[in-house]
């Protein structure tokens, strides 16, 4: 089956709706086809002409059945796809559940919360809207004029495309600030004015950088696609590569330049989405979760700033415009924010990275209700869902709720109230805009994909760990499809008004629109679940050169010296003498001792608590930690410690790294040699 076309090109002269059946009975809602006139983008689509004597105005008609009525418009065009009049009756239903699930969002049918106050927005202008953008990447000293090591890093880790998505906000902010005439700003050649003179990131040795954000000169996309040894080795005739070690930006400016974009083309009856075989480079993959909380900070500004400048390279603009926000609640289940969920269930268990009121959810419906047909349809009982609301909002934290007394039903009704009563959705609708602009042009799948992947990158530690639980159960559910007849557009489609929700008013239209792509969203993170939470290597490799800058920063001398002593360091740094020495840390010391090529990896909770290991061009993650499981083999627990470890990389240009159990050591000792090398469990949800 065809993913979703969004084609709303500028020559509308017959606009239809089309539906798109899946062969399981399932409905999505996939395109706004048209080719007339322009219409604004509020306007509503033209409905059927009422029958004669038809009862009641408009408004009286309940809102799904108004949606539906306009799906199956006799005035629109017939489905793309023909059905039996028996599936068309089934798929008209499921649009009907779909609208009432976004009506039961709108209206907060399940009664019993306490009503929540909208915070007042007041009117803001373009140059705020930038203000806030560069607060939120991590700039907010170019607002300030403070000078801290931090920004200055950052700004001097950026590619040629992230650097312009900068300039271009800054620019927006200072010419708007010097018309109000609030305050002084200094100009944007101030900022970026070390592209007419070298660079300081020049003075640091072995992390070079191309534009592309790729380290050089050994670990570059093309010596990776030669090296048979850490490469795919075939890739299926229907997969697509994809590789992380580019920037993503990077790579959609020269495909528009070549003209390389190609539209997505999809058989009818071919309704999977691609697959993708990830490039593997010696430094293997990386997980969100295996990097430190201050470097994953990092990789979220970056992130921001490299999809801004993803969505600027297709002449998007990625407009973050102020929406109505509701003020959580401090205190209960629903309609608090999860980082206070978080923070009360850290202190029962400090480890948890998703709300434990959530994973309760997930082992109800996985206890008895994953085989059970329409789960995420059915509504389950009011009064009961009311009662249990009530409850675990006043029971759950002092661990007084009866479980058991819950059936799969409810607790998926519950799930969905979870999300759908968040002072925020999980995902940021406020993005919606510019993904549906990107969807109206089809581009490919793997451009798609960029885009998302950037996307979950960005969000904030709480909600990108509540994602990744929620998918990895959704796709539980959808393993089960024959029973349940939950595939992976049924669970999109109905899930998308709880995960992507505004609480702005919006026509007819504008709501489907936000629907499809919700709903494709949704699609592609389930599809692409194994992949989208691993940390694009190129933004890594930033974050490893903003460490090393801000340690370069913090070394220097004060401004009032720093021009008098910069010759000084220049020749320092080009003397291979002196060279060596940089690039030590304070660690040099330690490491003295430790020939070439060796490390001394450490294992505080094993028996052999530490060993020192000579590697070679080969040596891998999961080979020292074979050595440790050999030298810890003495007992069954000990076997049991080591299968449950991973080696992590710590200090130096990073904060801490679970490494890839298939990573090659001497390429990540080349890249950092002033880690520790640890032998620890890594943390779980």
């Amino acid at each position: 089956m065809p993913v979703p076309a969004f084609v709303l090109g500028p020559e509308r002269r017959h606009a239809r709706l089309t539906m798109e059946v899946e062969d399981s009975g399932g409905v999505v809602l996939t395109a706004y086809h048209s080719h007339a006139r322009p219409q604004p983008p509020s306007a509503e689509p033209r409905r059927a002409p009422r029958a004669a004597g038809h009862p009641g105005s408009r408004k009286s008609i309940p809102r799904c059945q108004r949606i539906s009525r306009m799906l199956s418009s006799e005035s629109l065009r017939s489905p793309a796809v023909s059905c039996s009049n028996s599936q068309a009756s089934v798929d008209s239903a499921s649009v009907g559940d779909f609208w009432q699930e976004t009506d039961s969002v709108k209206e907060n049918s399940m009664g019993g919360r306490e009503e929540q106050v909208p915070v007042e927005v007041k009117p803001v202008d373009e140059g705020e809207l930038e203000a806030e953008w560069l607060q939120d990447v991590g700039l907010s000293t170019l607002i300030s004029g403070d000078e801290e090591e931090d920004g200055k890093a950052l700004l001097s880790t950026l590619t040629r495309t992230q650097a312009a998505a900068v300039k271009k906000r800054y620019n927006t902010y200072t010419q708007t600030m010097r018309k109000k005439n609030k305050q002084s700003v200094r100009d944007v050649r101030d900022i970026f004015g070390v592209s007419e003179s070298p660079s300081i990131l020049e003075t640091i040795p072995d992390i070079r950088a191309h534009a592309n954000g790729l380290v050089d000169p050994g670990q570059s996309v093309q010596n990776a696609l030669s090296d048979d040894d850490y490469l795919e080795k075939s890739i299926p005739p229907e997969a697509e590569e994809l590789s992380f070690e580019v920037s993503y930006s990077e790579m959609v400016t020269e495909a528009s330049k070549r003209n390389k974009f190609k539209k997505s083309d999809f058989k009818k009856e071919d309704y999977v989405l691609t697959k993708f075989i990830v490039q593997k480079t010696r430094f293997g993959l990386t997980e969100a979760g295996d990097l430190s909380t201050e470097d994953m900070k990092k990789i979220r500004h970056l992130s921001l700033i490299e999809l801004t400048a993803f969505f600027d390279a297709f002449g998007i603009q990625l407009k973050r415009n102020k929406s109505e926000k509701v003020k959580g609640r401090d205190n209960g289940i629903f309609g608090v924010p999860l980082t206070v969920l978080l923070d009360n269930d850290r202190k029962k268990d400090p480890g948890v990275k998703v709300p434990l009121v959530l994973q309760k959810f997930f082992e109800k419906v996985e206890e008895s209700g994953l085989e059970s047909e329409g789960i995420f349809r059915l509504s389950g009982c009011t009064a009961k869902v009311k009662q249990y609301r009530e409850e675990l909002d006043a029971k759950f934290n002092a661990d007084k709720f009866k479980w058991d007394k819950m059936c799969h039903r409810e607790a998926a009704v519950m799930l969905k109230a979870f999300f759908r009563e968040l002072p925020t959705s999980l995902f940021p609708v406020e993005y919606i805009p510019a993904f549906i602009t990107l969807m109206e042009r089809e581009p490919p799948i793997k451009v798609q994909f960029q885009a998302v992947h950037l996307m979950v990158m960005a969000l904030p530690d709480a909600n990108r760990d509540t994602a990744q639980a929620l998918m990895t159960f959704f796709n539980k559910v959808i393993a089960n499809e024959s029973k349940n007849r939950m595939s992976i557009w049924n669970i999109s489609t109905v899930m998308a008004p709880n995960l992507f929700f505004s609480r702005s008013k919006h026509s007819d239209y504008e709501e489907l629109l936000l629907a499809n792509t919700a709903a494709h969203i949704i699609r592609l993170t389930l599809k692409y679940q194994k992949i989208l939470w691993k940390v694009p290597s190129f933004l890594i490799t930033q974050v490893r050169r903003m460490n090393e800058a801000t340690m370069l920063f913090k070394r220097q001398l004060p401004s009032v010296k720093k021009l008098l002593r910069r010759k000084t360091i220049e020749r320092e740094v080009t003397s291979p003498k002196t060279s060596k020495v940089l690039q030590k840390s304070s660690s040099s010391r330690r490491m003295s001792d430790v020939p070439e090529g060796v490390i001394r990896v450490h294992a505080p909770l094993l028996s052999k608590v530490s060993m020192a290991i000579q590697l070679s061009s080969q040596t891998k993650a999961k080979d020292i930690l074979a050595k440790f499981q050999c030298e810890n083999s003495h007992g069954s627990s000990e076997c049991i410690k080591i299968q449950n470890q991973r080696l992590y990389e710590i200090g130096g240009n990073i904060g801490q790294h679970c490494l890839d159990p298939d990573a090659y050591m001497l390429d990540v000792y080349h890249v950092n040699p002033q880690a520790e090398w640890v032998i620890k469990p890594q943390p779980s949800f």
